[in-house]
């Protein structure tokens, strides 16, 4: 007698490791992965990040977008979340960290090209957007965290850099725990030339 045929094992939810750099490549690839499967009926995903950092404005676009979809997100910090990655990182609604990563805040900057020549207005405009991406970063972070708007500029002005038990005490991560995923659960890992 044969063996009936079994459907696929279905996963209730969808892990994802993303380690890279934000910027507009590897951000539209996870808004993509995202995408997929939430097309596919998935509607629980847990992103397992680490992060250098990158552009502000595709860090932003990456937290609206992950906050607006009809998901429930849980982020794990499994290395370092720097810079706009920690924006990123509290998108989740649950959010967990290792023993041993690290999260990492500084002040917005502004790289020049060569050749680039500022007056005064266009000193005046550069500085307008930095302070205005520090205050729209600052908000996220004291929206979804208990640190005050005077400890997150002053984290900025520190370039400080926190380890998970400090994130566990202000709200940044509900617990410290290793990743722990279920055996022959599928992990989506997105793949950027570096």
């Amino acid at each position: 007698m044969a063996a009936p045929n079994r459907p696929p094992q279905q996963f209730p939810t969808v892990y994802i490791s993303f380690s890279a750099e934000i910027n507009p490549n590897t951000t539209e690839s996870l808004i993509a992965l995202f995408a997929n499967e939430i097309n596919q009926g998935k509607r629980d995903f847990y992103l397992m990040i680490s992060t250098p950092g990158g552009a502000v404005m595709n860090g932003l676009n990456l937290y609206n977008v992950l906050r607006g979809l009809p998901i429930t997100l849980t982020t794990h910090n499994v290395g370092n979340v720097d810079s706009i990655g920690n924006a990123i990182f509290l998108a989740g609604q649950t959010r967990y960290a290792c023993p041993h990563s690290t999260f990492m805040f500084h002040g917005v900057s502004f790289n020049f090209t060569q050749g680039v020549n500022l007056d005064e207005r266009g000193s005046r405009e550069r500085l307008a957007n930095i302070l205005s991406d520090q205050r729209r970063i600052g908000s996220i972070i004291q929206e979804r965290t208990t640190l005050t708007a005077k400890r997150v500029r002053a984290m900025f002005r520190e370039a400080r850099t926190v380890d998970s038990a400090f994130a566990a005490g202000c709200g940044i991560v509900n617990e410290i725990r290793d990743v722990q995923v279920p055996a022959g659960c599928p992990v989506f890992q997105l793949v950027f030339q570096r």
